[in-house]
């Protein structure tokens, strides 16, 4: 069994700065890709940043030059740093690993972790 809980969201006005975390344990072999997605009210869930096994990253244009995805490979932590936060960032965050147990290989989720931010 695998679980990924997410930390670290909250209401902040426009201009702060959250750090969100993420951390899997279980019956963990191996993290390949983890990431962060987000989804607001009456929006689909979107992809924010990614990060691979070597250290890869990958952003969402909007959040480009603000954001900052990293991970600590022995902690089996994701990290996002989000800096000039703006009001359309507001959102539930999730945390997704691809993750490789000792019986399968496959994709897992946290449950959310709210991040409001005022005008």
């Amino acid at each position: 069994q695998v679980q990924l809980v997410e930390s670290g969201g909250g209401l902040v006005q426009a201009g702060g700065s959250l750090r969100l975390s993420c951390l899997a344990s279980g019956s963990i072999v191996s993290i390949n890709a983890m990431g962060w997605y987000r989804q607001a009210p009456g929006k689909q869930r979107e992809l924010v940043a990614g990060i691979f096994s070597g250290g890869r990253t990958n952003y969402a244009d909007s959040v480009t030059g603000r954001f900052t995805i990293s991970r600590d490979n022995a902690k089996n932590t994701v990290y996002l740093q989000m800096n000039s936060l703006k009001p359309e960032d507001t959102a539930v965050y999730y945390c997704n690993a691809n993750i490789r147990t000792w019986g399968s290989i496959g994709d897992y989720w946290g449950q959310g972790t709210q991040v409001t931010v005022s005008s």
